[in-house]
């Protein structure tokens, strides 16, 4: 099969070309530090000529600085989403896998004592200023107990990041319905490895942990350090993209958690990393971000079921070669 990779240059979609090409696919790539724009129409008609498929991971990432940062989601991640989806119909090419994230989620899944299943909404400032970092019950405020989330659970966008990730998601299930094409989405969970992108404001937590280390620092954890996260490999990111291209039903799309199923604390991820360096030991610094959420452990169940992925490379693993594997 022929493929295009968007974003083929970058951390994720490197791994995604390379696990494509073992796999026997003729890849494409497409990306913007080879002077290719997602926005570009006529960029994209250049290259999509005789492509059966499309592996989609160009984007602007990570939670962003401030309410600045909202045009460039929206264009970059939105519009050129958008433009890409015309020019597959144009080149009649249907079949689409597309990068989404947890982050359409909001907050992950939680049950009351009292109440049962319940989704909080955002954490007041004054309990994280005070120090309370648990979501309330929205019923009766009372602390709640983490669970796994499935894809079916309602999206509660949280930054201009997610909102535009999930736009993705509608759009590409508008272009499923309106050209009969398949679409499917991989929601990732926390996605670690080698030549994951250096300390940005724009990084995911195990770069800027890296990252801190790597120069001496001691890792500074927000909150507490209890919030659970999913950590996923890249390399496993890949074998799900691999498998994703031959999932899915024409006019519909499919969304499906990328994850691990073995979730840790961001904690246990900073004390991880700094034991395989050597030190510093993390330091708990108590600060927040209003746009973080506290909890978000994924279910896998659905892309072992119908995919058949099921995530291959344990945390302790992970992080080892992690804390010694080269950064973008």
């Amino acid at each position: 099969m022929k493929v295009m990779v968007t974003g083929a240059s970058g951390f994720i979609g490197r791994h995604i070309a390379e696990a494509l090409e073992a796999a026997g696919h003729d890849i494409t790539g497409f990306d913007l530090r080879n002077g290719d724009d997602i926005r570009d129409a006529g960029a994209l008609d250049r290259v999509l000529d005789g492509v059966d498929a499309v592996v989609h991971q160009a984007a602007k990432v990570g939670l962003g600085v401030d309410v600045a940062d909202m045009p460039g989601y929206v264009s970059v991640n939105a519009y050129g989403t958008a433009v890409l989806l015309a020019a597959m119909a144009r080149h009649h090419i249907a079949r689409l896998v597309l990068a989404s994230s947890m982050v359409v989620y909001g907050e992950g899944a939680y049950t009351c004592a009292e109440h049962g299943r319940v989704r909080p909404g955002p954490r007041a400032e004054n309990d994280l200023a005070a120090g309370f970092f648990e979501p309330r019950c929205p019923r009766c405020a009372a602390a709640l107990t983490p669970a796994a989330i499935g894809e079916d659970a309602p999206p509660d966008p949280r930054s201009a990041y997610a909102t535009t990730k999930l736009a993705q998601e509608h759009l590409a299930a508008n272009w499923a319905r309106e050209t009969s094409g398949t679409a499917v989405a991989l929601r990732y969970h926390n996605v670690y490895g080698p030549w994951m992108p250096k300390d940005t404001p724009y990084s995911g937590v195990a770069a800027i942990f890296r990252s801190a280390l790597e120069t001496g620092r001691a890792p500074a954890v927000f909150e507490d350090g209890a919030q659970r996260r999913d950590f996923v490999h890249v390399r496993d990111v890949a074998q799900a993209n691999a498998a994703a291209l031959d999932a899915g039903s024409p006019g519909a799309l499919a969304a499906y958690n990328i994850a691990s199923g073995d979730p840790h604390t961001v904690g246990e991820l900073a004390a991880a990393l700094a034991a395989e360096r050597g030190g510093p030991e993390p330091v708990i610094t108590g600060e927040y971000r209003l746009g973080d959420v506290r909890h978000i452990v994924a279910s896998p169940d659905r892309a072992a079921r119908e995919l058949g992925f099921r995530a291959r490379i344990g945390f302790a693993d992970g992080m080892r070669e992690l804390a010694i594997a080269p950064l973008g």
